[in-house]
C-alpha cells in the first residue's frame, strides 16, 4: 500500500473516532457505487450525513479544504441521495460535513470539521 494511500485511511480513522466521540453513529465507511465513494457516512441525530475526510501530512500543498470544491461537494450530496436510496435509514434531514486532517502521521494530528458544506 502507498504511503499516500495509509495516510487518507488513518485520516479517516481519525475522522470516525473524533465523530463517535461527539455522539455521531457510523453507518458506513468508504462506501462505494459506480459513482464515486463516500468516505463515511453518518447519522448525527435525525441527520443523515455524508462526510468526506481530506487528510494531509502538512500545508506544504495547500490546507486540506482547498482540495474540495464546488463540484466536489455535488458529487457527495448525489452519492448520499445515492446511499439513501440503497439503505433504509430513517431520517428527517440529509447534509454533507467535511472533515480536515493534517498531520495524521504524527501524535497529536489536528481536525478541523465544517458542518452543512452542502
Amino acid at each position: 500500500m502507498r504511503a499516500k494511500d495509509r495516510l487518507g485511511q488513518r485520516g479517516e480513522r481519525l475522522a470516525e473516532d473524533y465523530l463517535k466521540a461527539g455522539g455521531v453513529v457510523i453507518l458506513d465507511r468508504n462506501w462505494r457505487c459506480k459513482d464515486g465513494e463516500l468516505d463515511l457516512v453518518a447519522l448525527d441525530g435525525g441527520v443523515l450525513v455524508a462526510v468526506e475526510v481530506k487528510t494531509r501530512s502538512s500545508w506544504a500543498y495547500g490546507h486540506p479544504f482547498e482540495a474540495v470544491d464546488a463540484v466536489k461537494l455535488g458529487r457527495v450530496a448525489r452519492l448520499a441521495s445515492a446511499w439513501a436510496r440503497e439503505h433504509p435509514v430513517a431520517h428527517v434531514a440529509r447534509r454533507v460535513d467535511v472533515i480536515a486532517v493534517t498531520g495524521a502521521g504524527l501524535d497529536m494530528p489536528v481536525l478541523e470539521h465544517l458542518r452543512g458544506v452542502a
